[in-house]
Order: C-alpha cells, then sequence, then structure tokens
C-alpha cells in the first residue's frame, strides 16, 4: 500500500488512534448513545462509541436496534453532523459595560478551546463542512468565532457502511465514502479499520499507527461493501442541479400541499448540517449595567426571520417551506456553486410529520394541471 492509502489497523489495536490523538493534545470526540440517539460527545477510546447497534430510520422515525455485533461504525447517522461543534447554537459575540463615568466599554468574550479530534465523520457531513467553511470562513468577513475552531480540527472519518432508509448521498455525489475533506479516513470491514491519510496532518499521525499491510481481500470487501451501501439507497434527488427550476414555480400549487402538512418547527433546519440562519439580540443584566450581544439558531420557518416592520414578508407557512426548499436546491448554486443538500436525509426522519422532500420534488417540477 501507498502511504496516502497507509495499510491496515486491527481492530484490537484501535485504541491506538485514540492514545496518539491524546498525546498530540486533542480533546477527543465521537459518536456516543445518548437518549436512544447516536450523537456527539467526548470519548476516552473505543469502549465508549456505539457497539453492535444500527439505526432504523424513515419517515419522522429514528430507533437504535442491535446490528452487527463486532462494529462500531454500522450506522448512518444521528441528529447531530458538525456544525453544533464549530457553529454554536447560541454564543456571545461581544459584552458591553457602561463605565462609571457614563461611558461604555466593549469587549470580546474569551474562548480558549482545546484543539478538537473527531472520530466518525460521515463523508456526507464533510462536504455539509465544506459548504460551512465557505460561508463563515470565506469571503471579505471571515467568522472569527468559526475560524478559531475550524484551524485546530482534526478529521477522522469512517466511510458509511449502512447508510439509513432516509439517505440518498449517493444521488448528490456526497458519499457513501469519504473523498475528500477529511485529515484520516477508515473503512471499517469485519476484521478492523483500511486507513488512509487525506492531509499532512493525517499522514503524520498515520506513520505512528501500529498498522499491518492490507491485502487486496480487504480491499476488495471494503469496496464492494461501499458498492452495496451506494446501490441501496432508494431516495434520490431527481438532478444534482436544480438552478432556476424552483425559483421560476412559486405558484406551483403543491406549495399549498405541502403547507397543509408542515408545522413551521424548524426541526428540518436544526439537523441540517447546512443550514446556517442565525438571529442576534441583546441579554441585558437586570441593572442595565452590562449587556452580552449574544447570537443563535434562528430558521427561516420562525416568522421573526423575515420579519420588517410593519409584519413578516413570510407570513404563511407555505411562503417559509417554499423559501427554504428553493434557497437549498436553487439558489444555493449561484451562491456556492452547488446544491445545499447533502443528502444526509436528517430532515426527512426528524420532520415530525414526516415530510419527505425527495418525493415532494418530482411534483414541484411537473407543470400544474399537466400543462
Amino acid at each position: 500500500m501507498t502511504e496516502a492509502t497507509g495499510g491496515f489497523l486491527e481492530r484490537e489495536r484501535f485504541c491506538a488512534l485514540f492514545d496518539l490523538l491524546r498525546e498530540r493534545g486533542y480533546h477527543l470526540v465521537g459518536p456516543r448513545i445518548r437518549d436512544g440517539a447516536i450523537v456527539y460527545g467526548e470519548v476516552s477510546g473505543p469502549e465508549d462509541l456505539p457497539h453492535g447497534v444500527r439505526d432504523l430510520q424513515g419517515a419522522a422515525s429514528y430507533r437504535l436496534a442491535p446490528g452487527e455485533s463486532g462494529r462500531h461504525f454500522a450506522w448512518a447517522n444521528g441528529p447531530q453532523a458538525l456544525k453544533p461543534l464549530l457553529f454554536f447554537p447560541r454564543e456571545t459575540l461581544w459584552e458591553s459595560r457602561r463605565e462609571p463615568d457614563g461611558s461604555l466599554s466593549f469587549s470580546s468574550p474569551d474562548s480558549p478551546s482545546k484543539p478538537l479530534a473527531i472520530i466518525g465523520v460521515r463523508a456526507c457531513d464533510l462536504s455539509a463542512l465544506d459548504l460551512q467553511d465557505r460561508h463563515f470562513g470565506k469571503g471579505p468577513f471571515p467568522d472569527p468565532f468559526y475560524a478559531a475552531r475550524r484551524r485546530d480540527l482534526f478529521l477522522i472519518a469512517v466511510d458509511c457502511s449502512h447508510p439509513a432508509e432516509t439517505c440518498f448521498c449517493a444521488s448528490t455525489g456526497d458519499g457513501p465514502e469519504a473523498r475528500s475533506g477529511f485529515d484520516l479516513a477508515l473503512g471499517e470491514i469485519d476484521e478492523g479499520f483500511l486507513v488512509r491519510a487525506g492531509s499532512e496532518k493525517g499522514r503524520d499521525l498515520l506513520r505512528d499507527l501500529p498498522l499491518s499491510p492490507s491485502d487486496p481481500h480487504m480491499e476488495e470487501a471494503l469496496n464492494h461493501q461501499t458498492d452495496q451501501a451506494r446501490n441501496s439507497q432508494r431516495r434520490a434527488l431527481p438532478s444534482r442541479n436544480l438552478r432556476g427550476l424552483l425559483a421560476a414555480r412559486p405558484d406551483h400549487p403543491h406549495w399549498n400541499d405541502l403547507a397543509t402538512r408542515c408545522l413551521s418547527c424548524g426541526n428540518c433546519t436544526s439537523v441540517c448540517p447546512t443550514c446556517f440562519c442565525f438571529s442576534e439580540h441583546e441579554d441585558t443584566s437586570l441593572d442595565g449595567r452590562t449587556s452580552r450581544h449574544v447570537r443563535q439558531w434562528d430558521s427561516c420557518f420562525t416568522p421573526g426571520h423575515s420579519y420588517i416592520h410593519p409584519a413578516p414578508l413570510r407570513g404563511e407557512t407555505r411562503f417559509r417551506y417554499r423559501q427554504w426548499l428553493t434557497h437549498k436546491l436553487d439558489y444555493w448554486h449561484d451562491q456556492y456553486g452547488r446544491s445545499g443538500c447533502v443528502g444526509c436525509g436528517r430532515c426527512v426522519s426528524w420532520c415530525p410529520v414526516g415530510i419527505d422532500f425527495t418525493a415532494d420534488l418530482p411534483l414541484l417540477l411537473e407543470e400544474p394541471h399537466g400543462g
């Protein structure tokens, strides 16, 4: 094997990866089971990861069940992606204080952070991270809070071997195998992990892992597993590029049908790994002497998101759903050169009424009344 490909890490030696990351000063985060779901949390070793479980997902449905006993990553995803680890759901951007002489002083909060290593990142979430990077990290005014967390990040991807019923990353081109954006990537097979590096940091760590050479049978098993994961996906987008198609149908009657089902709860935007809407407000002390300027996640489904005096521009659910889907699948091509959907399927699983936009898109793209 080449150095870029790496080698084979026996399952019994998997803990060596955790030990090396700790030695290099990283705080370790990985998938854990909490409250019946797989979410990111602090981990110390393989014993903290899911083991022998898989996720059963469908429209408005998510539960864990017994899976392949020897594996840690025989599941698709949970409600979280990388987004809440870099773009915090709520944080203070600056603080102000009224001084004794009546003047105001401003300060930025201290946000010391230990370098973070995240284990178990899916390919779809790497694509989502790239979109978040373009939004928060590029352009004339990069977000300093996001940039600081992103700079010290070490990403260990794991190819997806067991996509959920709700997954459609193959149709968006974002999975199931990790192709870029990682430092190390693991392909899990029954015996252990085929390891490959994707960055100089990854190659440096890979050199110290207790790897053995892989054999062609292992690589063949991994390739077969990836092909199965790709071919098992039944949901799909009608095209990777819907630029101009949804925007040209603002009055399509199917938007009204969607509105009768949608609760405007914002669950889809919360679990979406690419949505980035936020609001800002002042959190003032009772004595009026100090104030914190707070940023927190918002959603285009909330009335306040489109508020311009004296009323919201999108006062009805059909307008809010239309805005969300049209922006993500249509306008994003003009902003970022691609769709804002990476095919993770979270919005389908975690929608309380089970709206599946992959089923609604073909209807929205039809000419109304067969015209």
